[in-house]
């Protein structure tokens, strides 16, 4: 499918890969993954051949079809629906291909025209292009949209539901290869655990640049790490490459040791017998042993980040207690009938989706939005450390790092500064130089160190690890964890929101209360709620569907017909189908996760396993097909 031989790419006179040679099988899902500013999304447009390799190639399987999100919106009047079905671009060539024919056809018929006609409509038929707004609209409904809005014109939504809707674009395409960067940064969870079971089940080969763990174990079969100007691919998603990377880092350093003593002994005997004409050939001997040996490279430790925040002076109990409050516009409340309070070590997270008013609320515990009702109850020494959503707009781009500490605290010592920002991995004449060409990695530690340097007892995050890549992610896990205030987060990132926060709250249907059960729970009731939801959907068509048929003639005086009685016999029909339905739902999807095994075996791509390769893949399309079947057949059954 993909080949990278020899490929070298540089950006300016930095070399980001060199000479790496890595190839990718088809139905592969690969998770690239590195620090910021290896080379992902470099080599992401390199594949797109949007950049030229500086160095090598890039081999791609002939009439491979490409899908990526565009970074672009423009402020168009077209539904957003229309506009996400944009991105079926086969789809809208067939449709204006049948639309000049039927033209063409109505001013004068010909039979290559009419032969025409039928083989797109068998086309369309084919690409299931008649079920295409449907799909289109509940690929929407999964992102976020909700069905009100799907027809609103793109201009009407912000950057970020514009972004959404590129990516529906994007998965809405038939391609072969689908190259998605960092797709859940403008995601809530909600939409980022739909997108999950999405890709699970993508047929084609999947790359996916991410730095969300749990999202990268959930949906890769493979692993491809970039760094130190190379890449290797690893079997597994992101928990197996971790293990898979210590073991062979530990067997290199050992390699490396022994290596090191075989040297040390070898320039030993040369130092001391070269000279000595009778050890004279065996001194040449060891020499030219150690000019043949192959070193091997010492394992170099990672520069990893690592930071605290600092302590509060004063940590009071409870920081803030609020009795029916309501948070919202003047006259427009989004949240009301709120009971909350906060104590010292207290770790939450809020779950929904966007829009519900989760970073409302958020302003209003900050205070940058006052409450429009309810009790509130402060702790005067409560301190309040406010990380928004856009917090990194908020940065001066034309003012250091040092300079921005400074104007929050003009009476502090300059090596005092210093020390901080180097505790955030800002060091020297980094920590002078203005932020403008900054990495988001490094202007969102920058954000993150200002938020917490005056030393707040209540944390609010929102989405404080959008452009954190994992270590840093990993860092900011264990500085919460240390920290001894409470701290409110509104994140997307399950591995953190399940390693720091020990209460979640939902807001949802105008309100926000405590969710009972861990993030599995709240993945598995969302899934409920989805298939309720698709439910009543397809009850509308149909009863839009029968509004539409012409009522039969009636003769006779119209009698009510009585309803068919449902027999206990039906009902335990019923129930036995849906049981049974179930037990083959489990059985596909086991047999379909053992299959992805399987391909992920890289062996499996040998020539000598060929036929066994192309055997799994149609196995592994048949049974996808027969797991949706299946899955359909339970949703009808269940609608009865």
């Amino acid at each position: 499918m993909l080949a990278l031989q020899n490929l070298t790419l540089r950006r300016s006179a930095r070399t980001l890969l060199e000479n790496v040679s890595v190839t990718i099988h088809s139905g592969q899902r690969v998770g690239v993954i590195g620090k910021n500013g290896v080379g992902k999304s470099t080599l992401f447009a390199a594949i797109r051949r949007e950049l030229m390799p500086d160095g090598g190639s890039i081999d791609l399987s002939k009439n491979v079809i490409v899908a990526n999100v565009s970074q672009d919106t423009p402020a168009l009047e077209q539904a957003a629906i229309e506009y996400a079905l944009d991105g079926d671009i086969e789809l809208r060539q067939l449709e204006s291909r049948i639309a000049d024919l039927e033209q063409r056809l109505e001013m004068h018929a010909t039979d290559a025209d009419v032969d025409a006609l039928v083989k797109a409509h068998d086309r369309l038929a084919m690409i299931d292009g008649y079920a295409a707004k449907a799909r289109a609209a509940q690929l929407l409904h999964g992102l976020g949209f909700v069905p009100s809005k799907q027809d609103h014109p793109v201009a009407s939504f912000s950057g970020g539901w514009r972004m959404r809707l590129n990516l529906a674009r994007a998965l809405l395409r038939r391609s072969d290869l689908l190259l998605l960067d960092e797709p859940t940064n403008h995601l809530d969870m909600d939409a980022s655990l739909w997108l999950q079971e999405e890709l699970m089940v993508f047929p084609g080969t999947l790359l996916l640049i991410s730095h969300d763990r749990e999202f990268l174990d959930a949906v890769c079969t493979h692993t491809l790490h970039l760094e130190r100007e190379s890449a290797t691919l690893y079997v597994g998603g992101y928990s197996q490459f971790e293990r898979q990377r210590a073991e062979r880092l530990s067997q290199q350093a050992m390699t490396h040791e022994k290596q090191q003593q075989r040297v040390a002994h070898l320039q030993s005997f040369i130092n001391r017998f070269k000279t000595h004409a009778s050890k004279a050939r065996q001194a040449q001997s060891r020499i030219k042993a150690l000019e043949r040996m192959e070193m091997v490279a010492p394992v170099l430790a990672e520069n990893e980040f690592d930071f605290s925040f600092r302590k509060p002076e004063k940590v009071p109990s409870p920081l803030i207690h609020i009795t029916h409050g309501q948070v919202g516009y003047t006259g427009k409340p989004l949240l009301t009938k709120l009971k909350l309070s906060l104590q010292p070590g207290e770790r939450v997270a809020l779950l929904g989706a966007n829009g519900v008013g989760k970073s409302t609320l958020m302003k209003s515990l900050a205070g940058t939005m006052p409450f429009l009702g309810g009790e509130i109850v402060r702790s005067p020494d409560l301190k309040v450390g406010y990380y928004a959503q856009h917090q990194l707009e908020q940065l001066d781009p034309q003012a250091s790092g040092f300079l921005h500490l400074r104007r929050l605290d003009p009476k502090a010592s300059e090596q005092s500064l210093r020390d901080y920002l180097g505790q955030f991995a800002f060091h020297g004449e980094r920590q002078m130089e203005p932020i403008a060409p900054f990495s988001g990695g490094e202007k969102a530690r920058l954000a993150l160190a200002l938020v917490v340097y005056q030393r707040p007892n209540m944390l609010l995050l929102d989405e404080p690890t959008n452009h954190l890549d994992l270590e840093m992610r990993q860092a900011l896990e264990m500085a919460i964890n240390d920290y001894p205030g409470a701290v409110v987060l509104v994140s997307h990132d399950r591995h953190l929101v399940q390693n720091v926060c020990d209460t979640l709250w939902r807001v949802a249907d105008g309100t926000c209360a405590p969710f009972d059960g861990d993030l599995d729970d709240y993945a598995a009731w969302l899934r409920d709620e989805r298939r309720k939801a698709q439910r009543g959907e397809s009850a509308a068509r149909k009863t839009a569907a029968a509004a539409s048929t012409p009522a039969p003639v009636v003769v006779a005086a119209a009698v009510e017909a009585p309803k068919p009685a449902v027999s206990k016999a039906d009902n335990k029909a019923n129930r036995e189908a849906i049981r049974t339905l179930d037990k083959q739902i489990a059985k596909l999807t086991a047999e379909l996760a053992k299959l992805d095994q399987a391909l992920a075996d890289p062996g499996i791509y040998e020539a000598s396993r060929r036929a066994e390769a192309q055997k799994l893949q149609q196995r592994q399309a048949a049974a996808r097909a027969e797991l949706a079947a299946a899955e359909e057949q339970w949703l009808e059954l269940s609608e009865g």
